[in-house]
């Protein structure tokens, strides 16, 4: 029951090393609070012991593909809005898989537009949502989502949405997972993979799971070690097609914390491999 080696990783959030903090300005025009407007650089750094910092930006591909390398992972999910990431994909097809960002979900035909685009010219294989980030905010299931949501069913792509209370001090209503019921009702052949824990409601996230087949979790932005015991058990017992790794390096974690923690995980042997990579490759269609 420990984790395997020689199973080729994929992480379904990485990214690489920036000078500053200017992309999470988006959070800081919509905070209150002195803490995420002033005193913390990174809004959620009140939460993480060991957010990596001073990490080289000259050559920020390198740096992620040396931390790749060390940890065993093979692919990684990685955005294509900055030139960083244009070019990583260009340079490393074979390593990096493109995923769009709705920067703005308030402008439905803009977001189709972009998704869409996006498709068009990077191939992209999932897109992603951070609904209390939009501003103003964009619930899971606000009627503004839905020719979105649409957009990923016609073109074959799933859809990864950050559930549950948000690290950020911003409201958590618009990320209630209760809310992801009604969207898996009216589209069911929409694949949904939720982000960053589904935090307090991690046993509704199994039930709901249990009930649609196309709605998934990825472990993004937690540390192994506090993985929900409710999402690892319900990968132990009837979810193992459903728990897919994400990391969160360079945001708040490294490579390193995470794969020193990996192997407590109490996953059963057979779970391993369809959460480090199986599952993902399914979801991300990687095979086709």
């Amino acid at each position: 029951m420990g984790m395997p080696s020689g199973v080729p990783i994929i992480d379904t959030m990485i990214g690489f090393p920036q000078e500053g903090f200017e992309q999470y300005d988006f959070i800081r025009r919509q905070a209150k609070d002195r803490g995420s407007k002033q005193d913390m650089q990174f809004p959620v750094e009140y939460m993480f012991k060991e957010v990596p910092k001073g990490l080289p930006t000259s050559e920020p591909i390198s740096v992620t593909l040396h931390e790749m390398d060390r940890c065993g992972i093979e692919m990684g999910l990685i955005g294509v809005s900055d030139e960083t990431s244009r070019l990583a994909l260009k340079k490393h097809p074979d390593r990096f898989i493109p995923s769009g960002f709705l920067t703005d979900p308030n402008d439905v035909p803009g977001t189709v537009r972009q998704v869409r685009q996006d498709y068009e010219e990077f191939g992209i294989r999932a897109t992603s949502v951070f609904p209390s980030g939009a501003f103003p905010q964009v619930a899971i299931d606000d009627p503004k989502m839905y020719p979105v949501y649409q957009t990923c069913v016609d073109l074959g792509i799933p859809i990864f949405c950050t559930a549950g209370v948000p690290g950020p001090r911003l409201k958590f209503g618009p990320q209630e997972v209760a809310r992801i019921d009604t969207v898996m009702y009216d589209f069911p052949d929409l694949v949904f993979v939720t982000r960053h824990g589904c935090e307090p409601w991690e046993q509704l996230a199994c039930k709901l799971m249990l009930k649609w087949p196309n709605l998934y979790y990825s472990t993004s932005a937690f540390a192994p070690k506090y993985y929900p015991q409710q999402i690892v058990d319900y990968a132990n017992t009837r979810g193992g097609d459903k728990i897919i790794y994400g990391g969160y390096f360079p945001m708040g974690l490294s490579l390193e914390r995470i794969f020193t923690d990996m192997p407590g995980v109490p996953f059963r042997d057979e779970v391993w491999p369809k959460f480090l990579s199986g599952n993902a490759r399914r979801v991300l269609k990687l095979g086709e």
